[in-house]
């Protein structure tokens, strides 16, 4: 909760105001009981009907106040929530943003999935409530308690017994209810998980005629979630019913008290009356209390999980110039003997292709890598699945950092660069790049600085311009989620002209091309090297048609550099290499 009163507090003074008109009309509230007391044991027995009708409207004006001040403590509180939730996603968006790597893997997607939505509406609904409830339930249960105590003490003695007992039930089953809440979440977070996959591979799982395994698989999962909820739930609402047993007996008790108390003519009838109203009124304030409780509980438990990730320390800071690292190699890119090992121990991570071994803490997916890349230059990586080579990429962007060894851009340790600094030099098209749910222009543009001239030039680039121009609507064609209306190598050729609209330093493009034809692949690599000769370009792919006239090629096997030199060099010298190239090029023997 330390965190969200960072939130709170800029709406400080209005978060006041609020309370206070709450609190003016609960006062006001508990005064209608009163006043229809003294109406009926003081003015009806004078028979005075002007009398009547003036404390009548007394009565009625009381009601209207009550309902106009809580009408607008109600929307002021609701506007504060909004703003204060507003902030809070605002923030953990730009944090997720800003996530490292192992940082990622550590929270997981289907976790800030499920942080950025459920949980940010549990603390936008229990700031709303603790501004209404949490100051109405407290009034109407002291206040309650403290009028009927001035109309008679004998009476009130009743509630001051089962008072303390109905809030401690509360506030015993909500302490146990809190921890209930950290589980449920949790179970939201596999059930998040789920559903994202489903979705993204929907129709792996219809070609496949996987939809009953995935079913029955969600199904496990959703039915635990429910248990745990229901669990939770059950719990926090124990105190209801025991309560209205409680102040059934406490009603009951008042009648038979009171009547011998009338027939004694200790008590008036009016009083009686008014008793049985501030007896709901405490009804309604005790179960006020234990819904704020039960608020406090998801509350408390959500805003933890905001917390972590709004307070994770810096995973990747930026190195002061003078701690950077220093190279004796001579180049544009240097990769200096670098090791590398995902953290197989946080969540999500161990489904890496580079952790094979479940049994080990950490294995290395690159293993002292070392080449140096001339400025305009081109380099080919290939090799097989896990082999590494997007981990490359993942260094040189500083997604990670190496285990052992340094990566440099033009001299300059990667370590000491600011992190947009870093990334403005890159065009990079990853292996599963997304588009988004907008035109082909946003696509592409993204909000850089691309005039049409740009645009135009990168879609022809990347063979993108024949396609894109027979659309009606041209550049401002909208694309569905993840491109879902366009054709895989439709979807690849856009992603190439999103790298290369903004004409970057170094164009990286990590399997970019498998779903195009030879024909279109060849022509793309010509585009690329005609117009933008003077990016430094890293390809990596599976195919050697794709990098064979790259200045130099690199060949991976688990993480391991096995091969480094032309397309001519390594068909000499590494057989692993030719053996890819014979295979593919129809040329085995």
């Amino acid at each position: 909760m330390n965190s969200l009163w960072k939130y709170l507090r800029p709406h400080l003074l209005m978060i006041v105001g609020v309370m206070l008109i709450k609190l003016a009309g609960t006062a006001l509230e508990l005064l209608i009981p009163y006043v229809m007391e003294h109406l009926i044991d003081n003015v009806v027995p004078r028979e005075q009907f002007p009398l009547i009708c003036l404390w009548g409207g007394c009565m009625l004006v009381l009601a209207f106040l009550v309902r106009l001040l809580n009408v607008r403590a109600n929307r002021l509180s609701v506007r504060i929530a909004r703003r204060c939730i507003y902030e809070i996603r605002r923030d953990l968006f730009h944090t997720a943003l800003n996530l490292t790597g192992n940082q990622m893997d550590r929270v997981t997607l289907p976790s800030l999935i499920s942080r950025m939505t459920s949980d940010t509406y549990n603390v936008q609904s229990f700031i709303q409530s603790i501004q209404t409830i949490g100051i109405r339930a407290p009034i109407m249960l002291i206040g309650g308690i403290a009028v009927t105590l001035s109309m008679d003490r004998g009476l009130a003695l009743i509630l001051c017994i089962m008072a303390p007992i109905m809030i401690v039930l509360v506030i015993l089953v909500s302490l146990y209810g809190i921890p209930l809440y950290n589980r449920v979440q949790q179970g939201m977070d596999q059930i998040v998980r789920i559903m994202r996959e489903n979705i993204s591979g929907i129709r792996v799982i219809k070609a496949l005629s996987r939809e009953p395994y995935e079913i029955h698989r969600f199904s496990e999962t959703n039915e635990e979630t429910a248990r745990r909820d229901m669990r939770a739930s059950i719990t926090m609402a124990m105190p209801g019913p025991i309560v209205t047993l409680f102040l059934n007996i406490g009603l009951t008790l008042v009648v038979i008290v009171g009547a011998h108390r009338v027939n004694a003519g200790v008590t008036k009838p009016g009083v009686i009356l008014a008793f049985l109203t501030y007896f709901n009124m405490i009804l309604m304030g005790v179960m006020g209390l234990n819904r704020i409780f039960m608020m406090l509980s998801k509350a408390n438990t959500s805003a933890a999980r905001i917390g972590e990730v709004l307070h994770l320390p810096e995973d990747l800071p930026v190195l002061p110039p003078e701690q950077g690292a220093t190279t004796d190699h001579r180049g544009f890119i240097v990769f200096d003997h670098v090791t590398f090992s995902y953290d197989t121990d946080t969540p999500g991570s161990a489904s890496r292709s580079q952790a094979r071994f479940a049994g080990e803490k950490r294995q290395n997916c690159l293993e002292n890598i070392d080449f140096t890349m001339q400025k305009g230059g081109s380099l080919g990586i290939i090799g097989a699945t896990g082999s590494g080579k997007t981990s490359i990429i993942q260094l040189l962007m500083r997604f990670y950092d190496p285990t052992q060894g340094h990566v440099f851009i033009d001299g300059q340790d990667v370590r000491t660069m600011e992190k947009d600094q870093l990334h403005r030099r890159f065009g990079v098209v990853f292996q599963n790049d997304a588009l988004f749910a907008e035109s082909i222009r946003e696509n592409i543009v993204f909000g850089r600085e691309v005039d049409d001239r740009q645009l135009d030039q990168a879609l022809r680039d990347a063979m993108a311009h024949d396609f894109v121009s027979a659309y009606e609507d041209g550049v401002d064609h909208l694309s569905a989620i993840h491109g879902m209306n366009f054709s895989g190598g439709q979807k690849q050729r856009l992603l190439i002209a999103r790298a290369l609209a903004a004409r970057p330093e170094i164009l990286v493009l990590d399997d970019a091309s498998s779903a195009l034809d030879y024909r279109t692949d060849a022509h793309l690599r010509q585009a690329i090297r005609e117009h933008h000769g003077d990016s430094t370009l890293i390809v990596i792919a599976q195919r050697i048609s794709s990098i064979m006239n790259m200045d130099e090629i690199l060949m991976l096997e688990e993480g391991r550099l096995i091969g480094r030199g032309t397309h001519t060099q390594l068909l000499e010298t590494c057989p692993a290499y030719r053996e890819i190239y014979e295979t593919q090029m129809g040329e085995v023997e």
